[in-house]
């Protein structure tokens, strides 16, 4: 997606990359888990574009060029979500690192994302509307496991040209 005017990378790098990496090594021990070298690299490539990525852009450029198998990325991508450190946006068929959860150590929280039509941003917020879905689920016996809320429009930078 390009809409013509510029728009700041979101993603992370140097220092900051090496602590988010760091913290879900950590939050991985803690939990008993494994962080394997393409867990680790699938979420450093989610983590360095700070927007979302197609699953098939991630296997093209996982190690120096030379492309992953799609079932390794895909076995990362399914850990990596269920650990809490990447969401899929569906509407965009992609994947996107979960800062909220690395920051608050909160697992499976519910999530919402502002998707920018033009350029293609997206900013993770917390939803609202979490309590009011759980109270109307509680009523038929159902048992909320994850809410993923999907709005798209336009992100400041482009409402604005």
């Amino acid at each position: 997606m390009s809409c013509g005017h510029d728009h700041h990378s979101h993603g992370l790098s140097g220092g900051a990359l090496s602590a988010e990496l760091v913290a879900a090594d950590a939050r991985c021990a803690e939990a008993g888990q494994k962080l394997t070298p393409p867990r680790r690299r699938v979420l450093e490539q989610l983590l360095q574009a700070g927007q979302p990525v197609k699953a098939y852009d991630l296997i093209a450029a996982f190690a120096d060029g030379a492309p992953a198998k799609p079932p390794t990325v895909y076995r990362a991508l399914e850990f990596l979500s269920k650990q809490g450190f990447a969401h899929r946006i569906e509407s965009l068929n992609a994947y996107v690192a979960c800062r909220h959860s690395a920051a608050e150590g909160a697992d499976n929280h519910a999530a919402a994302f502002l998707i920018c039509d033009c350029c293609g941003a997206t900013r993770e917020i917390d939803p609202a509307v979490l309590d009011s879905i759980e109270t109307a689920a509680r009523g038929p016996g159902f048992t909320v496991q994850s809410v993923t809320i999907e709005a798209h429009g336009l992100c400041a930078d482009c409402g604005a040209g």
